[in-house]
């Protein structure tokens, strides 16, 4: 079977999510591709719960501040909370620790199908679920069409399109395409990075994570069976870790002082300074009328870190995929043994899933691409810029991040890289291949290194690029213009940037007291 169409997005992440939507509002046709059941990606099918920075409710992109509003109003119209709960503007399903907004990744789930419901009926975006990629056909300088499987039937698809948008978990049109990019770590001479290894290595690639939602019923026993792997995860000890991973056990990401952890009580003098319960807690008990409604908390903490195997680059990444959820289930075969909590219980209602694990792996990084301008640790890193300088002023800067930057343990041995980043700009350069010129990638693809990469990969950044990348395809199609053509060109420059400010909506420069903002 073949399709048509002005845009093809592959993969239905945050990122492929917002630059669906975008095109589509500016009156292209778009057809959307998502292997999972789930559209949202790290927000969704990962099971992660936002990662955001402290302006976000004023600084998010458009589409992103929609979906937080659409994600609050569906928990005042479908769940019976406290009346004081319902009526605060900044409702907090989960009040977890990592953000100020926790919720299920069911309700984001549902909440982005209710923003694509008027763009699907219209014919203006068409979804395909469960579709996994085979092929990229390029053509010179460009790709001409995609291949996608239906993993319901077996039956596979061509989908011709004028502007493909890779927004994969990893990359994966990028190495089908035949597009130049970049995988695990460059080297400190090729980039300058204060942080960069001494050798690059392809190999060197973040730990992935296979979260699950739990809830606690004290007094009860919901002890899974026990892992075949088991004992491998509790006796092994990885030389940069305080111990084995199945422990309360581990260290501090910024200093690397070693802690312990307790799950439902804190314990400052270990450097825990909140129970790991609340950490990334989506629902909080006390936020409901219902006292039925449980605390539910996701597992996404180091314990479930998988460091051993890479899943880019490797013959068999099923091997790393299987490996990556058995750690995930001796972790909680742990803790409801070993540590004594038998009463905790999966949810897999949460997660949509038969097991309750995730539908897939958290994946803090993928292939990026070899971009006409690389964001480096200089542009955005506090020690490696001039004392209070803030981040790099991008000339064509298409939207706003800030997080951290956030290297977990990694596949070459390496422990966490956790120092500060300002407040950042995303720059148009880095969402444009060196040679392609209708791919642009719309997830953790872009022109980052392996240690921008760790500032850049989180939920409201991803949806940014998206949104930026799905107003270059339709500036670049009302215009005729390349991508590259636009970042080039004082003028087109200036009009597509106008387009996202005056057009969209879109924030493009930080304040300048945000952007010299230090932690």
């Amino acid at each position: 079977m073949e399709l048509a169409t002005d845009v093809l997005v592959v993969g239905g992440g945050l990122g492929g999510v917002a630059a669906a939507l975008t095109a589509a509002r500016l009156g292209w046709r778009v057809v959307l591709t998502e292997p999972t059941d789930w559209l949202g990606g790290q927000l969704t099918s990962q099971s992660v719960p936002p990662d955001e920075h402290p302006w976000i409710e004023e600084y998010a992109a458009p589409g992103y501040a929609d979906l937080r509003r659409r994600i609050r109003d569906y928990y005042r119209r479908n769940y019976p909370l406290m009346p004081d709960v319902a009526a605060d503007p900044l409702l907090d399903p989960g009040r977890g620790i990592v953000s100020r907004f926790c919720h299920e990744p069911r309700v984001a789930a549902a909440v982005l199908e209710e923003m694509l419901a008027p763009w699907r009926v219209s014919g203006r975006i068409t979804v395909h679920f469960e579709h996994s990629l085979v092929a990229a056909h390029a053509n010179g300088d460009s790709i001409e069409a995609v291949t996608v499987r239906d993993l319901r039937t077996g039956d596979e698809r061509t989908i011709t399109a004028t502007y493909v948008v890779d927004a994969t978990e990893l990359g994966d049109l990028l190495e089908l395409g035949g597009v130049e990019h970049v995988v695990g770590a460059e080297s400190q001479a090729a980039t300058g990075e204060l942080h960069a290894p001494a050798v690059a290595d392809p190999m060197d690639q973040q730990a992935i994570s296979w979260c699950f939602a739990l809830e606690h019923r004290p007094g009860e026993d919901h002890t899974i069976d026990r892992p075949a792997g088991y004992a491998h995860w509790r006796d092994t000890v990885a030389p940069f870790w305080p111990g084995p991973q199945l422990s309360w056990r581990d260290v501090v990401p910024i200093t690397l002082q070693e802690r312990e952890w307790r799950l439902f009580e804190r314990n400052p003098a270990e450097h825990a300074p909140f129970p790991l319960w609340e950490f990334r807690r989506i629902l909080a008990a006390s936020n409901f009328i219902d006292k039925a409604i449980p605390d539910v908390t996701v597992v996404n903490w180091p314990q479930i870190d998988y460091w051993e195997r890479p899943l880019i680059g490797v013959d068999d990444p099923a091997q790393t995929l299987a490996a990556s959820r058995e750690l995930s289930l001796s972790f909680l075969y742990w803790l409801q043994t070993e540590a004594g909590y038998p009463g905790l219980r999966l949810r897999p209602d949460i997660t949509g899933t038969a097991d309750g694990l995730a539908k897939t792996p958290y994946i803090r990084e993928s292939r990026r691409i070899a971009a006409e301008f690389t964001v480096l640790e200089q542009h955005v890193g506090v020690e490696a810029r001039p004392d209070g300088a803030g981040s790099e002023v991008f000339a064509d800067t298409v939207g706003l991040g800030r997080y951290r930057i956030d290297l977990h343990p990694s596949t070459a041995g390496r422990t966490y890289v956790d120092i500060e980043a300002y407040p950042f700009q995303i720059p148009l350069g880095a969402l444009i291949p060196v040679r392609v010129d209708n791919l642009l990638p719309a997830n953790k693809n872009i022109g980052s290194t392996h240690v921008t990469n760790g500032c850049y990969r989180l939920h409201p950044v991803e949806w940014s690029i998206g949104e930026a990348v799905g107003a270059l395809v339709s500036f670049c199609l009302t215009n005729g213009l390349a991508p590259r053509k636009v970042r080039n060109d004082p003028t087109h420059l200036a009009d597509y940037q106008r387009l996202l400010a005056d057009g969209l909506g879109v924030r493009l420069a930080w304040p300048e007291e945000i952007r010299t903002h230090r932690d």
